[in-house]
């Protein structure tokens, strides 16, 4: 799929049907991400795969109320990330580059804030971060039981200046 329309495509969903993901997939998107841009090539990051329905609630239930749809995932990836100096733009690199992935396939998604998140800690230590790594997003996973209605977006207009 041509790149401006998989960006065009892309949208945060929230409903997800009950088709599963094949573990191929998944694997497609978190590669996604590791290709993202790193500063210094550092690549601190740490992806989770939870695919198990009882974890997936249970982590919906961490990441409520705005994640509570979570719940109804078929999976989720977790971005975890070790200190460096630009820990948090790098894993959002590879966050948004798991969401172009994961639309790319057909499949939708939705990434769901971490690392200012009063859940942080709880969400590392149920996924077993290891010492030293902190929580950057958790990204719900399912193929769309909708379809998704684009929000409006500003006009491009109102965005640019040029000097």
């Amino acid at each position: 799929m041509d790149f401006f329309n998989v960006v065009n495509k892309r949208r945060s969903t929230r409903e997800y049907s009950n088709k599963p993901i094949k573990p191929k997939d998944l694997e497609k998107i978190i590669a996604a991400g590791q290709l993202a841009a790193t500063a210094r090539n550092e690549q601190p990051w740490q992806f989770v795969v939870v695919s198990d329905k009882e974890k997936i609630q249970e982590l919906g239930q961490m990441v409520s109320p705005n994640g509570a749809f979570l719940a109804g995932a078929n999976a989720a990836i977790v971005v975890l990330s070790e200190e460096t100096k630009y820990f948090l733009e790098d894993c959002s690199a590879a966050t948004e580059n798991i969401l172009l992935a994961a639309a790319a396939l057909g499949i939708g998604a939705c990434w769901i804030a971490g690392d200012k998140k009063d859940y942080a800690a709880k969400v590392a230590a149920f996924v077993q971060a290891r010492s030293g790594e902190r929580l950057i997003s958790v990204i719900a996973l399912g193929y769309p039981a909708h379809p998704v209605t684009p929000v409006p977006k500003k006009p491009l207009s109102s965005l640019i200046r040029w000097l």
